[in-house]
């Protein structure tokens, strides 16, 4: 049974830079990386299928603004008959510093409208998410502001490394492997302790 990876954020070229959208930025890595098929309008988003350590993996980028996440992913999941625990998610995390990457199964939300609505009608919250780090802004009246503004040019000294390390570690979240994996995608980058405040 294939896996289903999907990587959150908002379409269209205005967002393409947001922080919010680094689940895009991803699995668009990663697709890259492993030689997948060219993507393609499916699901109500973007899809494209390859291999990676000998499993098949479907990519998904929901087109349906981050609210309505779940409608795209529920689409694919009913089409390939998949279980909650065959999809992982791709997400931007506030509680984590910035190029710091987290993976759990299950939980809550936390104010995350992409996760929300997949929760809400997927069935449930025992999907797999890959949080990364995007940082706090230090107020709450912030956010907003932060999570749907650009990365600054700066991010690039830790964010192009961490969507490389990504990329190169999949096979080990392919295969379950959640600790190596944290360890290769964390490893040897230079994070400053909380994001700049914009």
């Amino acid at each position: 049974m294939p896996a289903l990876w999907v990587g959150l954020g908002n379409p269209g070229p205005e967002h393409a830079r947001n922080r919010h959208n680094i689940g895009f930025m991803a699995i668009e890595r990663i697709a890259a990386r492993h030689g997948f098929a060219p993507w393609r309008a499916r699901f109500r988003g973007l899809f494209a299928e390859g291999t990676i350590a000998a499993r098949k993996v479907l990519a998904l980028e929901p087109q349906t603004y981050m609210n309505a996440s779940g409608e795209s992913v529920r689409a694919a999941m009913a089409f390939y008959k998949l279980p909650l625990e065959h999809v992982v998610v791709f997400h931007d995390e506030l509680d984590l510093a910035p190029g710091r990457v987290r993976v759990k199964k299950g939980g809550g939300n936390a104010g995350h409208n992409g996760l929300r609505s997949i929760t809400q009608l997927c069935g449930g919250p025992e999907f797999w998410r890959v949080r990364l780090g995007i940082g706090h802004p230090g107020q709450k009246e912030k956010v907003v502001g932060h999570v749907l503004g650009n990365f600054h040019a700066s991010d690039s000294v830790w964010l192009e490394p961490l969507l490389d390390r990504l990329a190169e570690a999949a096979p080990l979240l392919v295969e379950g492997r959640i600790e190596p994996f944290l360890n290769a995608v964390n490893m040897a980058a230079e994070r400053p302790a909380r994001a700049p405040s914009v």
